[in-house]
């Protein structure tokens, strides 16, 4: 009788060590969902259709939805968009954000449309300070909660004459100006951005604006530029800050497909030990030791476990210097070389097949590994996001 292998399946509330606990905030709805407080840091995005075309933004949405988005946000600049906003925020399964700018009756169509939460941007909405009030009782009778997002670009006149430029002191400023015209008002349900390109300014701005309440903090680099820039600048600076506990929630802004930045936040997430971890892919960079093409054998991996988000570690090693040691790490490995490859569950050497066959032997086993957590978990405890590659 064959011996059963023990298959290590990780638990999907294992614990794992933070850099710092999070700074406490208060917690308010965007929603269904809650964000700051101890709510988990939610990931959101934008679409990038015409609001008023709602097919197309409802396809949109839905495929932010299925990428891991936890919020997201719609552009409203027209009449047209706002009248959108009622099927468009019914239909969303996720919280739905009306990104406000200019007109200030486009505010109240978006908080009485039933949206989530709703943006507004002092620094160019004409007259803004004097419809604090009414906003502030519109969105307190229908439970909407606000985000005040001061941005470099559109700071108001008055602070960049006093500072000279969008420093991090002028951003926050603002920001604590506006936070006080709607506290003043007995409303607290909002959340503050503080946004801008340069990394270091954007960072100081978070920690200034940190230290002077317990405001929810939403974090982005705005325009932080095509995919890999954009990317490099925003993890820098979402790193630093959520290495310091700052930030309740977070959108990575990108020239790019929404769903990319839906799929670099979330793995920030995950790899910061701040969300709850999927398929991770740990692969060598390959080098001169390497007997097998490590950049083609991680890319068919990667490509055959797509359709898997169990919470596997999965290592490609193709060399016998890290090879054994991470694939023994990893829930489930491969350490190529010679012409062949073990393959490692849990820390154990399972097989041993030719090089050819170790990758259709690796997906038979990640497979077999998600199936026996979808019986033991749900099929809904394993939906999320594509597997990312790691290069070590």
């Amino acid at each position: 009788m064959t011996e059963a292998i023990a298959l290590g399946i990780p638990s999907m509330r294992e614990e794992r060590p933070v850099l710092a606990p999070r700074r406490p905030t208060r917690r308010i709805r965007v929603g269904d969902l809650s964000v700051g407080g101890d709510a988990p840091i939610t990931v959101q995005s934008m679409t990038t259709t015409k609001t008023h075309d709602i097919g197309a933004t409802l396809q949109q949405i839905a495929e932010l939805t299925a990428s891991g988005c936890d919020i997201v946000r719609v552009a409203c600049p027209t009449d047209k968009d706002a009248e959108a906003l009622p099927i468009i925020a019914k239909q969303s399964r996720i919280p739905v954000i009306a990104d406000i700018h200019f007109k200030p009756k486009y505010v109240f169509q978006a908080i009485e449309a039933g949206c989530g939460a709703v943006r507004v941007n002092p620094g160019n909405i004409r007259k803004f300070d004097d419809q604090v009030a009414a906003i502030c009782k519109a969105a307190s009778d229908a439970g909407v909660s606000l985000r005040i997002g001061v941005n470099a670009g559109s700071l108001d006149p008055r602070l960049l004459k006093k500072h000279g430029k969008a420093t991090p002191e002028a951003l926050v400023e603002s920001a604590v100006w506006e936070a006080g015209l709607f506290e003043e008002c007995g409303f607290h349900d909002f959340k503050i951005s503080v946004k801008h390109h340069d990394v270091v300014t954007m960072v100081r701005a978070y920690q200034l604006l940190s230290e002077m309440g317990d405001w929810p903090l939403h974090l982005g680099v705005t325009e932080a530029g095509p995919a890999f820039q954009g990317t490099i600048k925003s993890c820098a600076a979402f790193g630093t800050l959520l290495a310091q506990g700052i930030g309740d929630t977070i959108r990575v802004s990108l020239s790019a497909p929404p769903v990319e930045e839906v799929k670099v936040g979330t793995k920030l997430l995950e790899f910061m030990g701040l969300r709850e971890r999927k398929l991770e892919i740990v692969s060598c960079p390959s080098c001169g030791r390497a007997q097998v093409d490590v950049w083609s054998l991680a890319e068919s991996v990667e490509e055959g476990l797509k359709s898997i988000s169990a919470p596997l570690r999965v290592a490609v090693m193709g060399c016998v210097v890290n090879g054994p040691g991470e694939a023994r790490e990893a829930d489930l490995g491969c350490a190529s070389g010679n012409g062949k490859g073990q393959i490692f569950v849990h820390g154990k050497v399972v097989e041993t097949v030719p090089e050819d066959q170790v990758v259709e032997t690796l997906i038979k086993h990640a497979e077999a590994m998600a199936e026996q957590m979808r019986a033991e978990l749900g099929e809904d405890a394993l939906k999320g996001t594509a597997p990312s590659v790691l290069a070590l």
